[in-house]
């Protein structure tokens, strides 16, 4: 791949940039998440709105952050600072709250599964796996202000999560995170596809699969479904964390920058579709075995992979173990590729700006990691990841998101990274592709954003308390939203905010 040279780390090839996108797209909610929303919004009428929000909203966001960051050569910090240096801050804010947010509680989930490879080979878990988890492994207290003690194997998981980070991180662009992803997604790919067909040929995969997939259609006239199909199409394919913009960065000049975002994208959701298959063969399994109806067994994202998959682990007989540790592994693979992005987006921001060393930053970086993810290992750490899960991804990637339509929307040149796209791309973007980012997109976030906020002010989320809430999730986000600024005030140490883009250059 032919490159003009910009002196920044670059993909070894195409197909190494793309298993990355993918790797930080497909992550833990693909396999449990949409699973549960399909079911829960009208099954295979689910994917009308699903697929909606994927070609109106997804797609057309993910090409205008591979643009941004293609065109104007910078992560999420630089890049904005190239399209005006009022709007440094804006490329930090969602480096923060991802970096001291969201990959601080994702790290803890990955080390639960991370345990539960293990606890999967004598089934440690007993015949009450949902004592187990709430009670034995969590030790979870009664409010989020007990915060109670850390859990030993929990500190350990995370331990082992962070130092497979950090060696990854500390190798680069090219050696560490592009090799590491050509290792796991593959992985990946071959643990899924064993566990949906072996899923498949137990005894009621049927009756699960039915219940995933038959329509609904009365569903859609619910508009929070459609609220929900957009919401988990930007929070599963990594919208508004400021990654993409990172990888994309890394790209040669001559790149089919558009045709990436659609592989991405469409590959994404498949696998979310294919993993969907899996979970439900399992549950439908466990509907027969234990004689119930598939609504009783059926439990939302944590209880499903902690709880429920568990139970039909035990009841597959002399074959479950082997079946759990696939299944644990498939969630730990999926949740670094995921995790690892997200450091390496941070990572790259302080690096444009203040030229550290890559390895002595990596190491600095990982260890603030796991000392901040150490809150969610004590017995409060699940409620404390339920509160900063919801604010982060309700009021920190919706509005980030919001800002970067209409920041380069209405005050850049829009065109300029159109142009550009098309310059470098097979796929044509015609005039279309600016008003979806002017107006579209804009009105379909904001919908979101201020049907939650009506939800949130009638009732305090899930019945905690409002000085928890205000106290852990509405503080950490305001938090990080002013630490944004502080970064974007310090000068800079390099000389690359003054480049042009690429765009600029033609």
């Amino acid at each position: 791949m032919s490159s003009k040279n910009t002196g920044r780390s670059a993909w070894k090839s195409r197909t190494g940039f793309i298993l990355a996108a993918i790797g930080s797209a497909v992550g833990l909610g693909n396999i449990w998440r949409f699973s549960y929303l399909a079911y829960d919004n009208g099954g295979g009428a689910f994917l009308v709105p699903y697929l909606v929000a994927l070609f109106t909203a997804g797609i057309p966001l993910l090409i205008l952050e591979f643009g941004i960051g293609h065109e104007r050569i910078g992560s999420a910090p630089l890049a904005f600072r190239k399209i005006g240096k009022n709007w440094e801050w804006l490329g930090w804010w969602p480096l923060l709250f991802t970096m001291f947010g969201i990959v601080l509680y994702y790290s803890v989930v990955i080390a639960w599964c991370f345990d539960f490879v293990f606890y999967s080979i004598d089934l440690a878990w007993g015949d009450d796996p949902g004592e187990f988890f709430f009670g034995t492994f969590l030790n979870l207290s009664s409010s989020p202000s007990e915060i109670g003690t850390v859990q030993p194997p929990i500190l350990k998981g995370l331990f082992a999560v962070w130092l497979i980070t950090w060696i990854i991180i500390v190798r680069g662009v090219s050696r560490g995170i592009e090799l590491a992803n050509r290792i796991f997604m593959p992985l990946l790919l071959v643990l899924t596809l064993i566990l949906v067909f072996w899923s498949l040929n137990l005894e009621g995969a049927m009756i699960g699969i039915s219940a995933y997939l038959k329509p609904d259609f009365a569903k859609l006239s619910d508009p929070e479904v459609w609220v929900q199909a957009y919401g988990q199409i930007f929070f599963t394919l990594s919208l508004g964390f400021g990654i993409m913009i990172a990888y994309a960065s890394y790209m040669p000049y001559e790149s089919n920058m558009t045709g990436s975002a659609v592989i991405t994208a469409l590959t994404n959701s498949a696998f979310s579709l294919l993993a969907g298959f899996g979970v439900f063969s399992i549950l439908g399994f466990m509907s027969l075995s234990q004689n119930q109806p598939l609504e009783d067994v059926v439990q939302q994202s944590i209880g499903l992979a902690f709880v429920a998959y568990p139970k039909a682990i035990s009841l597959i007989g002399e074959a479950g173990p082997f079946f759990g540790v696939l299944f644990f592994l498939s969630l730990t693979v999926a949740g670094v590729s995921s995790s690892i992005s997200i450091v390496e987006a941070f990572v790259s921001g302080v690096q444009d700006k203040f030229g550290l060393n890559r390895r002595m930053l990596a190491t600095v970086v990982c260890l603030f990691g796991f000392a901040g993810g150490i809150i969610f290992t004590t017995n409060a750490g699940l409620y404390w990841l339920d509160i900063v899960d919801h604010f982060i991804n309700f009021y920190g990637i919706v509005v980030a998101a919001l800002l970067e339509c209409i920041v380069v929307g209405w005050f850049f040149r829009l065109d300029m990274i159109r142009k550009h796209m098309n310059n470098v791309s097979r796929i044509q973007l015609g005039p279309w592709w600016n008003w979806i980012i002017k107006l579209c997109l804009p009105l379909f976030l904001a919908v979101i954003l201020l049907s939650q906020l009506v939800v949130e002010l009638s009732r305090a989320y899930e019945g905690y308390s409002w000085a928890s809430l205000i106290g852990i999730g509405w503080s950490w986000v305001a938090i990080t939203f002013l630490v944004s600024f502080i970064f974007a005030v310090q000068p800079w140490k390099t000389e690359s905010h003054l480049e042009k883009g690429r765009g600029e250059e033609l």
